[in-house]
């Protein structure tokens, strides 16, 4: 009887110590996941920190650019804000964008548009969004202007409005040529006309 009492106490003493340790072991697993959890938790929040440290530091207050060819003729450009593109440095993404085009023997060419992205090695600039280009009495509004300082020229598209004193057309593309100082209006379909109407 005796041994049986022995052998009963004994595996209840060795099955409360293996709950005892499955316990602990249970209980130092499930620390260590929540340990790695938040390590892991604390390493995204300062990868996402650091990624946010990174874009502001690309960001630049009250951008400025000028440039000036061969011919003499001027380009200033001036940004609320711009932002250098991490894939390619030689880009900027512009806010608030206004410009001038100073060209020699003629008048002031001035632009404005909400968006824009600057091309530091060219001075070639894309101006989007609100995109407003005045000079002498007329006035071109539409979505968007690319501007080449390189081949001295602007072409505007998505819904063009020119408009002057006198009259004012709605066309696809107009392209000014700022060398020859010829402006080229078209629709993109052949059989789609240049609307022109009379203000007077």
């Amino acid at each position: 009887m005796k041994k049986k009492i022995v052998l009963v106490t004994s595996f209840l003493t060795l099955l409360i110590i293996f709950f005892i340790f499955l316990y602990l072991k249970t209980n130092k697993d499930n620390n260590f996941i929540e340990k790695r959890e938040k390590k892991e938790l604390i390493e995204k929040e300062d990868i996402e920190i650091a990624q946010e440290e990174i874009e502001d530091s690309n960001i630049i207050e009250d951008v400025t650019y000028s440039a000036k060819d061969a011919k003499g003729n001027e380009y200033f450009l001036k940004a609320g804000q711009g932002t250098i593109d991490q894939n390619e440095s030689n880009f900027i993404f512009l806010k608030s964008v206004k410009a001038t085009i100073d060209l020699k023997d003629y008048r002031l060419i001035e632009i404005s548009s909400d968006f824009g992205k600057y091309n530091v090695n060219n001075y070639d600039t894309i101006f989007s969004k609100n995109v407003i280009i005045t000079y002498l009495d007329n006035e071109i509004t539409g979505g968007y202007l690319d501007f080449s300082l390189d081949k001295n020229l602007m072409i505007i598209t998505k819904d063009v409005i020119m408009k002057s004193s006198k009259r004012a057309l709605q066309a696809d593309v107009i392209e000014v040529n700022l060398d020859t100082r010829d402006i080229r209006i078209f629709m993109y379909e052949e059989n789609k006309k240049v609307n022109i109407k009379s203000l007077n």
